[in-house]
């Protein structure tokens, strides 16, 4: 199998499920070309070394290659999105540096030390309703994504934010449409692809708005929350402008939710999956954190992500990447790199020295970690504890159909009880 059509088999809505047979075979060539304008880095060296190499840009806007690495017409709404972003995400040093500084300032140590500490209550507080909520309705299944997984994350990022949590049902709808139609793969060739792609752009217009009208009366009134302290900021980088407020602000609020959705589901998945594995996590409650670290190595939340470009002519791993090309950083693929784990594809929640990538690496290192990693460890404390012999019904579950964001739809459980 060539490296184009192990990408291909990878990015089919049919292999969501278990896409790492392909990734296994791109490994050979750790460094390989996929498409005119694409490149993909499957191995954990070479994706760690190009993380970090200034000679591969994040600011898709100057890419020749464009966003998903092809300029086609049924892109042209993501592209369009895709120009206007101003986000940290998609930015290169030094507006990349000064943007998570302004952010960061309000977010983490040493500015705001108290903040991701003072969410332990909350996510516990909303952890234990939850389940209470399924206890109180009778029966013995339930959808840990919906009751569960997303609930969590989507108000915690709301309240960091200061975003009103009274508009989540519009904006789970919009990030629904998004995630449907942001396809890589082949099927965004299809009728129903170019379909679920303008469906996608039209609630991306509506979330902009959303968003634009929020930054907009928090610019004009300061409130609590991370986006009117960034905007009102009077720090060494002064306030963080209305347009990059704007585009922070859409990526804190879909990537700062998730992710995270993604990860404790996939940890509830994973532990059911194994045998002995509820058991031996449910008894020892230490190894809660380092059942997290593995579960983001073995099923990463965000597989790679669609946007950086070589700048340059660069030599790596026996590949030449030519200037302008898209370069895909594999996480999910790395992280199955038998050079780095040694049995890459069994779940071991006492491994030692995981050093995985499920956060990314360099300088887009996950700007969330510290929230989601307390997030989802409080979490699944709570569900561990709580939740009387759970069993999967359906294996594989449901995927949604986003190659980025990978995780079930719905992930269906039956359990014995769930205790008080």
């Amino acid at each position: 199998m060539d490296a184009a059509t192990a990408w291909a088999e990878a990015m089919k809505f049919e292999n969501r499920p278990n896409p790492y047979p392909y990734f296994e075979e791109l490994r050979k060539t750790p460094v390989a070309k996929v498409s005119d304008k694409t490149y993909v880095v499957t191995g954990y060296p070479e994706a760690v070394a190009l993380s970090h190499d200034p000679r591969i840009s994040s600011d898709i806007s100057r890419s020749p290659a464009g966003l998903f690495g092809e300029k086609d017409a049924h892109l042209e709404t993501a592209e369009a999105a895709q120009a206007r972003d101003s986000s940290m995400l998609v930015s290169d040093p030094p507006e990349h540096d000064r943007m998570r500084r302004q952010f960061m300032r309000h977010f983490g140590p040493p500015h705001s030390p108290d903040l991701i500490p003072n969410m332990e209550t909350m996510v516990a507080d909303l952890a234990n309703e939850l389940l209470d909520k399924v206890k109180a309705r009778g029966g013995t299944r339930m959808d840990v994504v919906e009751d569960f997984s997303y609930p969590i994350p989507v108000s915690v990022i709301f309240r960091v934010l200061g975003a009103p949590i009274a508009h989540e049902a519009k904006f789970h709808s919009w990030v629904t449409d998004f995630m449907q139609g942001a396809d890589v793969g082949p099927e965004a060739d299809t009728d129903a692809g170019r379909a679920a792609a303008a469906k996608a752009g039209a609630s991306m217009v509506e979330l902009n708005t959303y968003v634009h009208d929020l930054v907009g009366r928090l610019a004009a009134e300061p409130a609590p929350g991370l986006l009117s302290a960034a905007l009102h900021d009077d720090g060494p980088d002064g306030p963080v402008s209305i347009a990059e407020a704007e585009s922070n602000a859409v990526l804190l609020l879909v990537a700062g939710h998730d992710s995270t959705v993604n990860t404790i589901s996939n940890c509830i998945m994973t532990l059911l999956r194994n045998q002995g594995a509820w058991d031996l996590v449910r008894d020892n409650p230490d190894l809660v954190p380092g059942t997290i670290e593995e579960v983001q190595r073995l099923q990463g939340a965000v597989q790679f992500f669609p946007s950086r470009w070589a700048t340059t002519d660069i030599d790596i791993a026996g590949t030449r990447i030519p200037a302008g090309s898209a370069v895909f950083l594999v996480w999910a693929a790395a992280n199955r790199d038998p050079r780095q784990f040694a049995h890459p594809d069994r779940f071991d929640p006492t491994r030692v020295d995981n050093e995985h990538l499920g956060f990314g690496s360099g300088i887009h290192t996950c700007f969330g970690g510290p929230l989601a990693r307390l997030e989802i460890n409080i979490a699944l404390e709570i569900f561990l504890r709580r939740v009387r012999s759970p069993r999967l019904v359906v294996d594989p579950p449901p995927y949604r159909h986003n190659q980025v964001f990978r995780g079930p739809r719905h992930l269906w459980i039956d359990f014995a009880s769930i205790t008080d």
